[in-house]
């Protein structure tokens, strides 16, 4: 396919044609080791650097063109466009190139800090019991029609030129509905724009991505832009915009004031348009009473813990205002598969309890310990660490409600990158400290991950859980730059495999 320069200008608002309109291109590209003769080049900025530096190697390798956001990235005599943001123009034009997938699609946008998957997952369950086509995509793949997706290392929200490929290839395959997991960095970073969202739904907002954001208003005010598109967003024949918000998170007074066509609220403890009463557990469902504006009607979730009841409620809400039949919410959340790494249960035959969960925030770790000290019959032990160049805010914290709920806890590497695993582990292990626990006593430090999980696993006994946790569904480790193979899952079955062989 070959589009012209003034062709695109018309994409991306703003746009000052540079040359010949005329001027065609093949593909839109954002790295310049992949510009193949043709290409058209958009210099974004880099995480590492600035991207712009690279718009003579991308003209070495033939780009035809470059999108720029500085007079100066243009060379003389060099076609393109000018416009004032080139990661929004990458968005946009990503989504003109494509055709405009989403506005053949109604698109949900599910973003918070933790239970993003989860949520996202629960409400494909439900509205795959309603005979709905749907694509999906989250941080552990991307599914569309039969095929899953891998959608890379640490990444929630794909850039925008994969994303856009996705929705692309929904459409194709005859999705209705598209589910999108929406980060901070993802709206932030413009890689969601020309999703065309219909529905904004929330889990939380709690401290994490510091490192990026600055600050929790910073951090905040990214979420809420998801909320804030729908009004500007291209309206859809008889899909009204909506928001689905969580009542009892700092995040629902500001979310309260977004415009939309139709607004649910759902909560745990405040009285919302949803919530739960009587809810009740066994040792691997729960069952609650689902409250609407409506109706009520009783809910069976093979899933523990209040948060993931609150994710319940979130997904359901969803469902609600896109007017799901109830029927296929009670069975969407009853025959719920689960979640690679959420809360993920290894059984080899082992006298004790191995579970592998993602929780990798503040809020997260403290939820799932929390349950499973609930569920522990005896000793309740934890096998963590925080990643580096990520905020070292909560490591200290992390520590200390490690210290506060575990009974025996090893801290360990999880992807520390450049930075030194070992002081990564020291400013855990002070929180740690910070709450009375003892290193050699009930905490140790041991920075390769598979030894860490080898020594948790040999010090457990009848009746005892282990959760290891930060990584769940991750299939690789990052040191340095690199990514190594890695999974907590293989780490953990090997283990116990060699032990119950040996013996």
């Amino acid at each position: 396919m070959r589009l012209t320069l003034a062709e695109a200008a018309a994409a991306v608002p703003g746009a000052v044609l540079v040359g010949d309109g005329q001027t065609s291109f093949h593909e839109i590209v954002f790295d310049s080791r992949q510009v193949t003769p043709g290409d058209l080049f958009v210099a974004i900025p880099r995480v590492s650097g600035d991207g712009t530096r690279f718009v003579s190697d991308a003209l070495r390798r033939g780009a035809i063109g470059v999108v720029a956001d500085r007079p100066e990235d243009l060379p003389s005599a060099t076609p393109g466009l000018l416009v004032p943001s080139t990661r929004l123009a990458l968005a946009l034009l990503s989504a003109w190139y494509t055709g405009w997938p989403a506005r053949q699609l109604r698109v949900v946008g599910i973003t918070g800090t933790d239970g993003k998957t989860t949520t996202t997952s629960l409400l494909a369950s439900i509205l795959r019991k309603a005979g709905r086509q749907i694509g999906i995509v989250t941080t552990v793949h991307a599914e569309i029609g039969e095929r899953r997706i891998n959608t890379g290392f640490h990444t929630t929200t794909p850039d925008a030129p994969d994303l856009q490929r996705y929705l692309r290839q929904m459409v194709d395959t005859g999705a209705q509905d598209a589910l999108l997991e929406v980060t901070s960095h993802g709206l932030a970073q413009h890689r969601v724009d020309g999703c065309e969202f219909d529905i904004a739904v929330i889990t939380n907002v709690t401290s994490e991505h510091l490192d990026f954001h600055q600050t929790q208003d910073a951090y905040l005010a990214a979420k809420l832009r998801l909320f804030t598109s729908l009004e500007s967003a291209t309206r859809k024949p008889g899909i009204p915009k909506c928001i689905v918000y969580n009542l009892d998170d700092r995040s629902a007074e500001p979310i309260s004031r977004c415009w939309c066509d139709r607004r649910l609220s759902y909560a745990l403890e405040k009285r919302a348009d949803v919530r739960a009463r009587a809810v009740t557990w066994s040792n691997r469902w729960t069952r609650f009473e689902l409250m609407t504006p409506d109706q009520s009607f009783p809910v069976e979730l093979p899933l523990l813990g209040w948060y993931n009841v609150a994710n319940a409620l979130a997904a359901s809400s969803a469902a609600l205002v896109m007017d799901v039949p109830i029927t296929a919410i009670q069975q969407g959340l009853a025959e719920f598969a689960g979640v690679p790494g959420r809360l993920e249960r290894i059984d080899c035959g082992q006298p004790f309890e191995v579970y592998v969960d993602f929780a990798h925030t503040a809020n997260s770790l403290e939820n799932v310990l929390t349950l499973q000290r609930e569920q522990c019959q005896r000793q309740l032990a934890v096998v963590f660490g925080c990643a580096g160049l990520r905020d070292p805010t909560k490591r200290p914290i992390m520590g200390a409600i490690a210290g506060r709920l575990a009974d025996r806890i090893y801290l360990t590497a999880e992807d520390p990158r450049t930075e030194d695993v070992d002081r990564i582990i020291d400013e855990i292990a002070a929180g740690c400290e910070s709450v009375g626990r003892r290193e050699g006593v009930d905490f140790w430090r041991i920075p390769d991950r598979g030894q860490a999980i080898a020594q948790a696993l040999s010090d457990a006994q009848p009746g005892d859980i282990v959760l290891v946790t930060g990584k769940g569904h991750e299939q690789t480790m990052c040191f340095g730059q690199t990514e190594r193979p890695w999974s907590d899952q293989e780490a953990i079955r090997q283990f116990l495999t060699e032990q119950r062989a040996g013996g």
